[in-house]
């Protein structure tokens, strides 16, 4: 007769786990064998018992899903990792994507939906369709561009400057912004050319419009 999948159950609400653990007892083929509620126990627990798969929650008390999965995933790789989250935003899943998961599910999904992922996992398989998997991926890629995009601005602009964009995006003219600042229009007029060359834009509008969108407003 083939072994039972052994599971390892890591959520911190008693009630959902218990739930949890309930359902997969009824199934002959699987086994928790321990539940624990924190990142670091889930990490402790897993090395110790080697579990085939991993059921846990995304929001621990001590951290995420992802950083226990990333750990585990680290110290010893074989376990699969099935999250049931309540937490279904794309950052939730894509840093559960990059830690390893197999399968990523609401909690709001049927419970049968649990059985089946323990299932797929220990088979090696996924349940994140390849096209969501994608386009998260392009998604993260874009993200991570504008990223950098803002770090390298906020690096550009000098102190000066940035206060000279912050008075134009209230919506002052020259002569004013220089009055505020206590500088002759002439060389208000050189901060804000060197503003429009950073930023690619050919008018203060555009100028405020891309600063925003990059945060430079901010402080």
């Amino acid at each position: 007769m083939p072994q039972p999948i052994r599971v390892l159950l890591v959520e911190d609400h008693q009630l959902v786990a218990e739930g949890i653990q309930a359902l997969l007892d009824r199934e002959a083929d699987i086994k928790v064998i321990g539940v624990a509620g924190t990142v670091k126990d889930a990490v402790a627990m897993s090395a110790a018992d080697s579990p085939d798969v991993v059921v846990m929650d995304y929001r621990l008390p001590d951290g995420t899903g992802a950083q226990a999965g990333e750990t585990i995933r680290t110290l010893h790789p074989h376990p699969s990792l099935v999250f049931v989250s309540g937490d279904d935003s794309e950052d939730a899943l894509l840093l559960s994507v990059q830690a390893g998961a197999s399968v990523f599910l609401p909690k709001s999904r049927a419970s049968t939906d649990v059985v089946t992922a323990v299932r797929k996992a220990a088979d090696g398989e996924m349940m994140i369709p390849a096209t969501q998997l994608a386009d998260l991926l392009v998604r993260a890629r874009e993200r991570s561009h504008e990223e950098a995009e803002r770090i390298r601005l906020r690096a550009e602009f000098t102190p000066r400057e940035r206060e000279v964009l912050l008075l134009m995006a209230e919506g002052l003219d020259n002569k004013t912004i220089g009055r505020e600042l206590g500088l002759r229009v002439t060389t208000i007029r050189s901060y804000v050319q060197d503003i429009l060359e950073k930023l690619d834009a050919h008018s203060k509008l555009e100028a405020v419009a891309t600063a925003a969108r990059h945060d430079l407003l901010i402080g």
